[in-house]
């Protein structure tokens, strides 16, 4: 399970398909130019957030994220410690609980920043959460969405140039 492919990866296709459309719009009418960017940069947002809650995306990404440090949990010998992701809102930040000593909770944050999805492990709910899930969801949505207008813009170029040939 890698972050990318299963979570990022549907809000980065969506910003590039929606910006295609949105600058070949764009592109040819000027005095929408605005107007059509601006539409197509919060419908990339607003389908960002549609992926982040009413189909799932984040409760799957965080279901997946703690059965693999679960399995390494358990894979160390150590079943009484427990780790979840930071809720409220969803991060990708790892609290660990349960009963360990000094070593085992020193080399267990080291073991659990290496289960893919996780940005950073902490043995505390103090200091900051770290970037929301869907904030992250957003601003990858919007670089898909910046991907996608560099496509369309070479699109147009190429569309002009072939426009001043006449056979």
């Amino acid at each position: 399970m890698n972050a990318f492919w299963s979570y990022f990866w549907p809000p980065f296709g969506a910003g590039l398909a929606v910006a295609i459309i949105a600058g070949a719009i764009a592109f040819r009418r000027r005095r929408r130019r605005y107007v059509s960017l601006g539409a197509g940069a919060a419908v990339v947002i607003a389908l960002a957030a549609l992926w982040h809650g009413p189909l799932g995306a984040a409760n799957r990404f965080a279901r997946e994220v703690e059965q693999v440090a679960r399995q390494a949990l358990i894979y160390n010998e150590i079943p009484e410690v427990s780790g979840h992701l930071h809720h409220g809102p969803l991060t990708r930040r790892l609290l660990l609980s349960g009963p360990a000593d000094d070593f085992q909770r020193n080399e267990l944050v080291i073991v659990m920043d290496q289960v893919p999805g996780v940005e950073s492990v902490s043995w505390s709910k103090e200091g900051g959460g770290g970037t929301p899930l869907i904030v992250e969801g957003a601003l990858v949505a919007l670089l898909g969405f910046l991907f996608g207008l560099l496509v369309a813009y070479l699109r147009e170029l190429r569309r002009r140039y072939n426009a001043e040939w006449k056979w």
